[in-house]
């Protein structure tokens, strides 16, 4: 069984007294449900295991790596760019899961706005947004995967930022 990778950013902002807080977008498709930018294939198995994730992801391209494929996709998915996020290179963490019948590999890296103002510009992939506190985002997920990477996200932001 071969494994088909995927990448993406777990982005957050921080306001004054306000917890961290997650975008999270709603798909178009489907069931709507609350993710970060993310392939439609993926989608359609969540739906079909009336499951939900989180974190924004898509498929890497011929000749991409991970980071760029995440780059890409928030780019394409959320109208973000290098110049709107400020990167954490020490945060990356992996899940492996069946996707009809292949393995599938997804790498998460982590990114913060630069801008907490930032407007973020929809696909027609998703129909809205909204920005997440950790608990709520786990929540939404309804997915122990996700919930364990957003949680170890959190746990980095509260260590190290």
């Amino acid at each position: 069984m071969s494994k088909r990778p995927s990448a993406g950013y777990i982005i957050f902002r921080r306001l004054e007294r306000n917890p961290i807080e997650y975008l999270l977008l709603q798909t178009s498709s489907g069931k709507h449900h609350w993710t970060p930018p993310k392939d439609l294939e993926l989608l359609s198995w969540y739906e079909n295991n009336n499951k939900k994730t989180i974190i924004k992801f898509g498929r890497l391209e011929a000749g991409e790596s991970p980071l760029q494929a995440a780059e890409r996709e928030t780019k394409e998915e959320a109208g973000l760019d290098k110049n709107d996020l400020e990167y954490y290179n020490q945060f990356q963490e992996t899940i492996t899961y069946d996707s009809k019948g292949q393995l599938k590999n997804v790498f998460y890296y982590l990114a913060s706005l630069r801008n907490v103002d930032q407007i973020i510009r929809l696909s027609d992939e998703h129909q809205n947004l909204c920005w997440s506190t950790l608990e709520d985002a786990c929540r939404l997920a309804n997915h122990s995967e996700t919930e364990n990477v957003l949680r170890k996200a959190d746990e980095f932001i509260q260590k190290n930022l």
